[in-house]
């Protein structure tokens, strides 16, 4: 996959996205990820990229003319058709499926970053597929969110990490938020790490680790457990929910008619 990061702030993005991870994938090829400076496509002495909007208001907004330069460019350099994203507040919230989403379906993505007030309208209606946004809140760029964007769909790419068990596992994959994680000491702060995990049971672990997603997801994201259905149907699936009931109160108490099965 090739990733392109549309930016005024080139060296900053390019330099995050080469570290950890990220930096090794590219150097065995998994993945491409390039930044494009705008400025260097405008067509005027200052490299000036913005101006004030029509119809009067604060600040300025990013001029059309040296954004389509720049995605034209953009293309050309692609192998393939490019699937271009513009990080903006006024888009549909980015989740993990979107990721899976961008990670299957697309080659080539081009995420725009805007800055300012915003971008000329003009390009978004002639060059964006969609507008992605990472949450209910209001940055001073697209930065921050390109760079989200591109590290959560290239870490979901075949060999970037080590194991596909790496991401399953994670919150929001599957529904559930992730179980708690210890390292050692066994005991620090006087806390101890539960025993299920020292106990070498990998099937107890397995099922322990169950437990606490769905535990975790209930008491901290009721919105996602109530999209949840609980298996209940086998004798098996039955014992796992009254052990669950069993150690968690406010979960025995659920009202399933509210927060799921």
């Amino acid at each position: 996959m090739r990733i392109d990061i549309m930016t005024l702030f080139a060296d900053t993005v390019g330099d995050m996205m080469s570290e950890s991870i990220l930096g090794r994938a590219q150097e065995r090829g998994l993945v491409r990820i390039e930044t494009h400076q705008i400025r260097d496509y405008t067509t005027n002495r200052q490299n000036q990229v913005d101006d004030y909007p029509y119809g009067g208001g604060h600040g300025a907004v990013l001029q059309a003319d040296p954004l389509y330069n720049c995605w034209c460019h953009v293309c050309d350099e692609a192998a393939a058709p490019v699937h271009t994203i513009f990080l903006s507040p006024c888009g549909k919230v980015f989740t993990q499926a979107d990721a899976k989403r961008l990670a299957a379906d697309y080659e080539n993505l081009v995420l725009v970053c805007g800055h300012y007030e915003g971008i000329d309208q003009r390009f978004i209606d002639e060059c964006v597929d969609e507008e992605i946004s990472i949450g209910d809140f209001v940055l001073t760029g697209g930065e921050i969110p390109a760079m989200a964007v591109a590290d959560a769909v290239a870490r979901l790419l075949p060999g970037v990490l080590s194991d596909p068990e790496c991401f399953q596992e994670e919150s929001h994959w599957d529904g559930l938020l992730e179980y708690p994680q210890y390292s050692r000491p066994a005991v620090w702060h006087g806390r101890q790490v539960p025993p299920v995990l020292l106990s070498g049971n990998h099937e107890q672990v397995a099922r322990w680790r169950r437990k606490q997603q769905i535990l975790r997801t209930f008491h901290r994201r009721p919105d996602m457990f109530r999209r949840l259905t609980l298996p209940d149907k086998t004798r098996a699936e039955k014992k796992f929910i009254r052990e669950l009931e069993e150690e968690d109160d406010a979960f025995r108490r659920r009202n399933p008619e509210d927060m799921g099965q």
